[in-house]
């Protein structure tokens, strides 16, 4: 594996950096930031700037307007989108919009993409990803959804509730998993402004960075046209494997920049910083935390752009992906709580937004699903004696 960037995206590489830097960090402390996430006005705004910038929706294929760009060019394009919380709104590559895109783009008829990818590709519209439910729901365990979809005619009827659906409200359209009266999960397309879609409430969370924030949503009654059937009927789990996977990834890709830009200001503060006569940085306990903080973030991208290559040669499954999200997730909530210790009493201010990705990223530990229930899975494979492919090596 030689991950030795072209000279073409280390150019891309440079205008994403400069971008986030000139015209997206300067909004940090916007007051449309709000507890859940920029405001539509602030969005419509950064949007704005990605486009001008010709930098939107990097996944997508240029046929939908994107830049086409491959999972290793992805690794490097999302790193630096993430070094600031707005950096992928305003690049259009967002969770829950980026994977949704994704998805979209691989299984969905070309109305469906005409009608739901082509405007969410644009900036123009959100999406939300319903399938995590309250209990006796699905949520690590996608086998106990419970929300129904019962075939009347030419329609599907849905009942069921959802939770903690990141940018329900404000969203134009939503995918929505539920399983049919036989049982086979299925994925549906419905615009979020259709009758018996409700949504009940905004959640409270620690992180601020989404778009809508997190929602729980109520479908009573909900017809949703066969024809909005997203793929084939009864392969809802593996179609979301199809979006779940590779957004693992971008999520890793994506955090890694933000812990790298609290790792950026905590160094920044042990060079400026003085006590004790010295600068901070020059006490061991101070400097080895740095030291870690180096480690932790080169071990991360190098998981990162081990599982990007793998997939870019058409291989990547899920278990690779569960160990790039552990490693990550894990390595780089230890980045962020270091620089949080290492910056002392700026480091639980706003007075830099180190306090901000810290809150942030402590969702990341179970977004996509908990660590402990990747390392059940990781655990099962080892278990069963599964042999790791040559590109593993």
């Amino acid at each position: 594996m030689d991950f030795t960037l072209s000279p073409e995206l280390s150019d891309l590489q440079a205008r994403v950096r400069a971008f986030v830097a000139d015209e997206i960090v300067p909004f940090e402390h916007d007051p449309r930031c709000t507890p859940h996430g920029p405001d539509e006005d602030l969005r419509a705004e950064l949007i704005a700037k990605g486009r001008k910038a010709g930098l939107l929706s990097s996944h997508v294929s240029p046929e939908f307007g994107g830049l086409g760009l491959g999972h290793m060019a992805k690794a490097v394009f999302f790193e630096e989108a993430g070094y600031s919380p707005l950096g992928p709104v305003a690049l259009n590559i967002a969770a829950p919009d980026e994977g949704n895109m994704h998805l979209l783009e691989a299984i969905a008829t070309p109305a469906q993409k005409e009608r739901w990818l082509r405007p969410l590709a644009a900036g123009e519209i959100r999406s939300c990803f319903c399938m995590t439910e309250p209990p006796p729901g699905a949520g690590a365990d996608p086998g106990m959804l419970q929300t129904v979809a019962i075939r009347d005619g030419d329609d599907y009827v849905i009942d069921g509730r959802k939770w903690f659906i990141t940018g329900a409200e404000g969203a134009a359209v939503a995918i929505i998993m539920a399983k049919l009266s036989d049982g086979p999960a299925t994925m549906f397309l419905a615009d979020m402004t259709s009758p018996g879609i409700v949504i009940e409430r905004a959640m409270g969370s620690l992180d601020s960075c989404f778009p809508g924030g997190h929602g729980v949503v109520r479908f009573e009654g909900l017809r949703v046209p066969a024809e909005n059937v997203l793929g084939e009927a009864g392969e809802g789990f593996r179609y979301a494997q199809v979006r779940l996977s590779p957004a693992r990834l971008t999520h890793c890709m994506r955090w890694l920049g933000a812990a790298r830009r609290a790792h950026d200001i905590a160094c920044a503060h042990a060079r400026a910083r003085h006590a004790f006569g010295k600068p901070l940085g020059e006490h061991e306990g101070v400097g080895f935390m740095l030291a870690d903080n180096e480690m932790d973030l080169h071990v991360t991208r190098l998981a990162i752009w081990h599982c990007a290559w793998v997939l870019d040669q058409g291989v990547l499954g899920k278990h690779e992906s569960s160990i790039a999200k552990v490693i990550s997730s894990e390595a780089l909530w230890r980045v962020v709580d270091r620089s949080v210790q290492v910056l002392g009493g700026q480091g639980v201010t706003h007075e830099t937004v180190v306090a901000r990705i810290f809150a942030d990223m402590r969702a990341f530990r179970i977004y996509d699903g908990p660590s402990e229930v990747h390392r059940w899975s990781i655990a099962r494979r080892i278990l069963r004696g599964d042999k790791p492919r040559p590109q593993e090596h």
